[in-house]
C-alpha cells in the first residue's frame, strides 16, 4: 500500500486528503489544528505531530498551505518533512505560491535528494473533496509519470506546463485574471445599485453578456444578494495570489502591469477591511455612494 504524507487541511487540503483515503492510500495528516483532522483521523489516518513525524515512510508528501513563508516552514523548518523524507521520495507542492519560492524550494529539495514536483491547483472546495480539481504541473515529464499515482485521485485534468516553476506561472496569472474580475464585477454592479438599475435585469444581463465568466455569473449573484455565507476564497488569499502575480510580471514585463496592480491594491482594501471574509465581500467596500 502507497503512503502519502498531507500536509495543511484548510478548505482545500482536508478534501484533498479525504481523496487519498477514499483511494485506499496510507495516510498521514498534520495541520497546525488539530480539530480539522478529527474526521480524517475517524477514517483512517494518522495524525503527527509534526510535518516531518507525517513524512517518515512515505512514499509521496503532498502540501496545501497558505503561502511562501508556511510553505517553506513545513518543508524546511525545524520540523519540517525534508529532514524525514527518504531520498528519491516525491514533493508534491499543491499550495498557491511565488514563482520565486517555487523555484527556490524545487532547488533545496533536489539538493536533499528528493523529487519536487510543482503542482498549484484550480476548483473550489467541493471539487477537492470529490477529486474533480484541474492540476496545473510543472515537472520533468519523467517526474510527472511516477507522481501521476498520487495526481490522479485528485483531479479529472492534469495540465503539463514544462519545467517545474510552470505551473505556478500559470495558477497565478489564473487567479490574477480572477482577481480583476471580481473586482471589475464588483464596481460595475456598485455603479449600476447607485445609479438605480434593476438589479435583476441587470443580472440577467451580465451572466448573458460578452463579460460573463464563471467567476463574474458565481460572484454577481452573490454580490447582488449580498450572500457571502459558505466562504470558499478569502480576501486574504486573493491579494496574496495578485501580488505575487504582479511581483512574477513586473519581472518580465516592460512596462508597470497596471491593471493587475490595480486588483492588487483593491484586494488590500479587502484584506484590510476583512481578511478572513468572504472575496466577494469586497462590493461592500467599493459600493458607498459618493457623498
Amino acid at each position: 500500500m502507497q503512503r502519502v504524507a498531507f500536509i495543511g487541511l484548510g478548505r482545500m487540503g482536508h478534501g484533498m486528503a479525504g481523496r487519498y483515503l477514499d483511494a485506499g492510500f496510507e495516510v498521514s495528516v498534520w495541520n497546525r489544528s488539530k480539530t480539522k483532522a478529527e474526521d480524517l483521523i475517524a477514517r483512517g489516518a494518522r495524525w503527527s505531530s509534526s510535518p516531518g513525524d507525517a513524512a517518515v515512510d512515505a512514499d509521496a508528501v503532498v502540501t496545501m498551505v497558505a503561502d511562501d513563508e508556511a510553505s517553506r516552514a513545513v518543508w524546511l523548518g525545524a520540523e519540517g518533512a525534508a529532514a524525514t523524507m527518504k531520498a528519491g521520495t516525491l514533493a508534491i507542492e499543491c499550495s498557491t505560491v511565488s514563482h520565486d519560492h517555487a523555484l527556490r524550494l524545487s532547488r533545496e529539495l533536489n539538493a536533499h535528494g528528493l523529487i519536487y514536483i510543482d503542482c498549484p491547483v484550480t476548483g473550489l472546495p467541493d471539487a477537492a473533496a470529490s477529486g474533480r480539481l484541474t492540476l496545473l504541473v510543472g515537472a520533468d515529464a519523467a517526474d510527472l509519470e511516477r507522481a501521476r499515482p498520487f495526481l490522479i485521485p485528485l483531479s479529472t485534468t492534469i495540465r503539463h506546463f514544462g519545467k517545474v516553476g510552470s505551473g505556478t506561472v500559470y495558477k497565478l496569472i489564473n487567479n490574477l485574471m480572477g482577481a480583476i474580475q471580481i473586482a471589475g464585477i464588483a464596481e460595475g454592479l456598485a455603479i449600476a445599485e447607485q445609479a438605480g438599475l434593476d438589479m435583476k435585469l441587470v443580472l440577467e444581463a451580465v451572466e448573458s453578456g460578452v463579460a460573463a465568466s464563471p467567476q463574474v455569473i458565481r460572484h454577481s449573484r452573490r454580490m447582488v444578494t449580498r450572500d457571502f455565507s459558505g466562504a470558499t476564497f478569502t480576501a486574504a488569499l486573493r491579494h496574496k495570489d495578485a501580488a505575487y502575480a504582479v511581483a512574477l510580471a513586473e519581472s518580465l514585463l516592460r512596462d508597470k502591469p497596471i491593471v493587475s496592480s490595480a486588483a492588487v491594491e483593491a484586494y488590500a482594501r479587502a484584506k484590510a477591511a476583512a481578511p478572513d471574509d468572504d472575496e466577494g465581500r469586497i462590493i461592500e467596500i467599493v459600493s458607498q455612494p459618493k457623498s
